[in-house]
Formats: structure tokens, sequence, C-alpha cells
């Protein structure tokens, strides 16, 4: 497996790389687009940081990329629809930096409150401006906290411990979640109206684009003080410049902008706002940790398959992996048994579980499922990734249930298939701890072993008619591997499943169903 870091990583995960048996790490940053796309074909894995650009460009010319691993949180810099179209799994590391950039933001909130930027630029030109720079204190004023994840959580803590008033707002956490940490949540509108000071933590999204806006900045206090360590564009850059002029801002400090670098922005040379080059991540404990997160995630990821902190893919586990492996197995089987047996386009697909799945998370086995039954449908490559994506692109209706009793089989898992001309059903379980058996197929109830090159018959149930399909494979050297006979619940008819060592020939298929006993013949293969 070969890994390409295109961005700066610190050494301590590139080490993780080179140490690894069947991991080849090559280090090439700086890359032009073009030139990243001649010799992204030659690779399995992807680092990045903020500077490469994860295109769906890009991904057209990535053959071989399973993943792209992020060292740090945002993932602003990559097209995930595009990389979930493409099978690609995004993962970031958003637990490596939380406390640094909760810090900075911290940091720079008393470095604007105390001017200390500016008297250190003054003091260095030979000025002592100390009537100039009288600042604030921050005990008992009031900071306003917009999202309450795992940064701003920790900026609200840090916050409480310098004596400040926290008040919350975060669409996505219940006020109860707020209280039980001690803050109290409050709405947007009441935030702006509060608050002192204003940091944003929240993710750039449609909804959160230019959420500190001229609109917002009019609901705000004459003199607050604005902070921005989260990402470009959360703070609309052209109506805080004017909120600073006019005096409704006294202060912002930004670590992130709407483009960056951000050249010859106005904003750069107002007295009142201080900056930094996105340095919210930047510290040696912070690049150490997401270079060994994002080096450790995406190794378990190509040598375990294990999936950890993808964006978009559940995150699974070795542990998990471990116990889910069995039914992976046995619905991917079904999914793949399905996709042979059924005809028309497929509409709609229901995954029922029932029996004892020891109270485990599904949804990756309803993915393995999906995944078997589009593969043989779809000219690209579908995986674990991208099967609920190329569902929804091909209008097919997903759903699962699930229940507690099973009447044969300590768990069983069915995957009914619903096209506009039928509707197909098939059920499989676990034998022992690992062995995959499909248990029922429509009507028919049999023990078969989902492998190797198989041909499903249906004949009329009357003695000869086995005998018949033997002696035809025997005519022709086809060595039958196992046999098994399934019966229709009612009627005349039996489902047959030869295991052949070797695929039967198209004339063969031909010759037995031309047998007077023999109603089909479909070829199947594992």
């Amino acid at each position: 497996m070969k890994v390409l870091v295109s961005d700066n990583l610190g050494e301590a995960g590139i080490e993780l790389f080179e140490k690894e048996s069947g991991i080849a790490v090559d280090v090439k940053t700086g890359l032009t687009p073009e030139e990243l796309k001649v010799i992204i074909g030659d690779y399995d894995a992807l680092v990045i940081r903020s500077a490469t650009k994860v295109t769906q460009d890009l991904l057209e010319t990535a053959g071989r990329l399973k993943v792209v691993g992020r060292a740090g949180i945002g993932l602003d810099n990559v097209d995930i629809p595009a990389a979930t179209q493409h099978g690609v799994v995004v993962m970031n590391t958003p637990g490596g930096n939380v406390v640094t950039t909760a810090e900075h933001a911290i940091a720079m909130m008393l470095a604007l409150t105390r001017n200390i930027p500016s008297g250190t630029a003054s003091l260095k030109d030979g000025r002592w401006e100390k009537k100039k720079l009288q600042g604030r204190e921050l005990c008992n004023k009031v900071l306003g906290l917009v999202g309450f994840g795992k940064i701003g959580s920790i900026v609200a803590d840090r916050a409480r411990g310098l004596k400040m008033q926290v008040i919350v707002h975060d669409p996505f956490i219940t006020q109860e979640q707020v209280e039980k940490a001690g803050f109290e949540g409050v709405s947007f509108q009441a935030l702006l109206e509060r608050s002192d000071y204003i940091t944003v933590h929240v993710p750039k999204l449609k909804d959160t684009i230019g959420i500190l806006n001229k609109a917002a900045f009019d609901q705000m206090k004459d003199g607050v003080m604005v902070i921005n360590c989260a990402r470009g564009g959360i703070v609309n850059e052209a109506d805080l410049y004017d909120a600073v002029v006019s005096g409704k801002v006294a202060g912002a400090a930004l670590d992130v902008f709407e483009t960056e670098p951000p050249g010859k922005s106005p904003l750069l040379e107002l007295e009142q706002v201080i900056c930094t080059p996105h340095l919210g991540a930047s510290t040696r404990e912070a690049q150490t940790n997401v270079a060994v997160a994002v080096a450790e995630q995406i190794i378990a990821y190509l040598l375990h398959g294990t999936v950890i902190n993808a964006v978009n893919a559940p995150s699974v586990t070795g542990e998990l992996l471990e116990k889910l492996h069995p039914f992976l197995s046995i619905a991917e089987q079904i999914g793949c048994l399905q996709a042979q047996l059924i005809s028309g386009p497929l509409k709609e697909v229901v995954i029922e579980y029932a029996g004892d799945f020891l109270g485990l998370d599904m949804s990756p086995v309803t993915t393995a499922a999906l995944k078997g039954i589009l593969t043989p449908a779809v000219k690209d490559d579908v995986n674990f990734v991208n099967a609920h994506h190329i569902a929804k692109e091909r209008g097919i209706k997903v759903t699962e249930t699930t229940s507690a009793e099973s009447e044969d089989y300590v768990n069983l898992i069915t995957v009914r298939a619903v096209t506009t001309e039928m509707t197909s059903t098939v059920s499989g379980t676990i034998f022992g701890k690992r062995d995959s058996r499909i248990v029922k197929i429509n009507n028919f109830r049999l023990e078969m072993i989902p492998s190797g090159h198989l041909a499903l018959i249906y004949n009329i149930d009357q003695p000869g008619s086995i005998g018949q399909i033997g002696s035809t494979l025997g005519k022709h050297h086809i060595n039958i591997g196992r046999m098994q006979v399934g019966q229709e619940e009612e009627g005349d008819r039996n489902i047959i499943f030869l295991s052949t060592d070797t695929p039967i020939p198209e004339r063969v298929l031909d010759e037995l169903r031309g047998l007077s006993l023999v109603k089909s013949v479909t070829p199947l293969e594992f």
C-alpha cells in the first residue's frame, strides 16, 4: 500500500508509516494541483492538512485512492460528496488539536482586551503609550459562545476560570445539555444583545457562513469584541470592517479569513483588529497529536479495514469489526445473491434483523447488504463508503427493521429486494461462529454455503430429475463439489444449488435448461 503525504506533517506520523510493514510512504509537499493529478493515481492513501485541495477533478484521476486523511479537523478543502461518490473514505482527527485551538481563542481574547500586540509594536518603536493602551478586565464580563462542540466547550470552561459569565447558543445541543455543563443556553438574538465578547466555534456550513453579519452586528452591544478562531467566512469581513469603523465593535481578533492568506484586506489596516495566520492548531503538541492520529487511522484502514473518524462512513473499531465480521459477510453474500436473482430496475431494499445480535449497531451490516446487491449493477466500483450514496442516487429506498425473535435461528438476516418486475426475498444466518448459510429463498428452505461457482436450478420434484442433471454435468467432465436441495413450502418444485469446481459453460447451461424436468438454470458467482 502506498501513502502520499502532500502537506507538512509531524515527523512522528511519518515515522509510523515508515515503520509499518506493508506501507510505503512518500512525502511530496508543495505540489501544484496539476503535479498532484499526475502522480495521485499511484497511491492508496493521501494525507493532507489545509493546503492540498481534494477536488472532483483530482478524484477522477485517483483510481487507486481508498482514503484521504486530514491531520486536523477542518475539511473545507475536500469535496466530500465527490469522495463518497468515488468510494474514498475521508477521515479527520477531531480530537488532536481541540485544546490547542481553544487556548488560542482565549489567548486572542486576552491579547485583544489588553492591547498586547499594539503595546509590543509601540514599545519596540521607541514609544511609551501607557495611557493610550488602557485595556479592560475580563472578570464578570459576558462571553457569548456560538457553538458548544469540543472546542467551544473547552473555551467555556477556560473562560469560567477567568470568572467570566458564559452564555451559549448552539441549535444542535439542547439547553439541558448546556445547563448540565454549568452554563446558560440562550437564543442567538439574546446572545448578540447580552455579550461583551462573542467567539464563534462552529463548522463552516451553509447555515453558518456569514452568521455574524451586518444584521447581527446591529443587534450587539456597543463596544463588543469579536473573536473568530473557527473558520474564515463565518464572520462577514466586509460587515465587520464597517462595524469596527463605526465603533459598534470595539475590536476583533481573527485567526482565520475568508481567503487565506488574506492579502491586502482592509481589516488588517485597522488598529482595533489583531490577527494571526491560522495558528489555532499550531503547537508542537497538537501537530504531533494529529500526525500520529491520522497515521494510525490510515494504517488501521489500509491494513485492517477499521474505519475511525470518517466523515462519510460509519466509524467501526477493530473490536466491533471483529464482532460484526460474520454478519458483514453473510449480508454482502445475501445481497450478491439477490443481485443475480432479480430482474428489472431495483426500487426498494428492506433489510430485516431477527434474533440476538448482541446489541450491536447493525448499520454497517445494512451497508454490506447494499454493497452486495449494487455491485453487479454498477459499472464503477461500489464499496462500504458509497453504497448508500449510489442507492440514493438511483432512487432506491432503503429501510431496516429489527426484531428480538427468530423462530428457527439464533439470528437471521433477511434482504427483500423489490424491483419494477418482482419481489425477491433471501434469508441467511451464521452457523457456529463464522459459517455463512443461505437458509431461505422466497418459499424455498435450504442450507446453502454461499461461495464458489454455483448454479441455481428450479426443477419438477419427480424421481430422476437430479439424475438427469448429474448425468449431463458428468458427460461434460464437470465435477459437482456440493449439491443442496430445498423444497417449495407449497408446490411441486425443488430448488437445487450445485457447487462446481469450475464455472459451467454456457452451452452446458443450455443443455441443462433443455432437460424435461428442469424449469430454469441460473449461474451464480460469489
